[in-house]
């Protein structure tokens, strides 16, 4: 059987007192942490490909088209070269 392949989340950053490594009005892709929902933090991956866990507040859910989604991985994977 076939598995359904995970939508990526995509959260913005409208906030980052206390967390001065996030860049405000910047969209971050954020990756799947049962736990850290739980106490009230996402976990989002920054420039250089790592994950971070942040505070849930920092960030506001949005929705992309498919071709900024596509962009912005073609990006992460030029950066990442």
């Amino acid at each position: 059987m076939a598995t359904a392949r995970r939508k990526k989340r995509f959260l913005l950053c409208v906030r980052n007192k206390g967390c001065e490594d996030l860049e405000l009005r910047k969209i971050y892709e954020q990756l799947p942490d049962s736990r850290g929902a739980k106490v009230g933090f996402v976990r989002v991956v920054d420039e250089s490909g790592d994950d971070y866990l942040y505070p849930a507040d920092r960030f506001i859910a949005v929705e992309l088209p498919r071709k900024a989604e596509q962009a912005l991985a073609a990006a992460r994977k030029r950066s990442a070269a």
